[in-house]
């Protein structure tokens, strides 16, 4: 199974206060994205419920690298609407002060989860209904990454071996679309 991405543009549904505190909507229900997919209601769920009967948290993320959490999630709750996270960038952490001063300058506008699909189908207009997602992190991005990155097979957590390849893959993909 490939690692999974979704980009929400920081704007009416995300916003941040104080150039560390964010909250906002990093995923929403019922709306088809470019590449097909809708999510369904109740899709994080039963993730949310695994995550926090192990003591775990959703990841924030610098560009979805592994190698670079930038703050904390202190809420991931699904509502009607959507995924909504709300959390804090570390003022400790040099890439989540540039983080910051990128959004402050506009030049970051985005959030983009790192998902597997558990389960979907497709419906009468051809589009894949997401059902049940298992979440690994929510981003701040630039623009949406690639899903190239291979993690785990379905049902295996990642080794570590599997999250460096996984870096290597939004690496090159980073340095693909900008051409650095």
């Amino acid at each position: 199974m490939e690692l999974e991405h979704k980009f929400c543009r920081i704007g009416a549904d995300v916003t941040v206060t104080d150039g560390t505190r964010i909250a906002g909507y990093a995923s929403l229900f019922g709306a088809a994205d470019q590449g097909g997919d809708v999510v369904a209601p109740g899709a994080y769920a039963l993730s949310l419920e695994r995550l926090a009967e192990e003591g775990r948290g959703v990841k924030m993320l610098w560009q979805h690298d592994p190698a670079q959490p930038i703050g904390v999630w202190d809420e991931v709750r699904e509502d009607g609407r959507g995924l909504y996270v709300k959390g804090r960038l570390l003022e400790g952490v040099g890439k989540a002060r540039e983080a910051a001063a990128l959004i402050a300058a506009g030049a970051i506008d985005g959030l983009s989860i790192g998902y597997r699909t558990r389960r979907a189908a497709k419906n009468d207009q051809g589009l894949r209904v997401l059902t049940e997602l298992e979440l690994w992190e929510v981003s701040l991005v630039t623009f949406p990454m690639l899903p190239s990155a291979r993690v785990a097979a379905k049902g295996e957590g990642p080794t570590e071996a599997d999250l460096r390849e996984l870096a290597r893959s939004l690496e090159a993909a980073r340095r693909e679309l900008t051409g650095g």
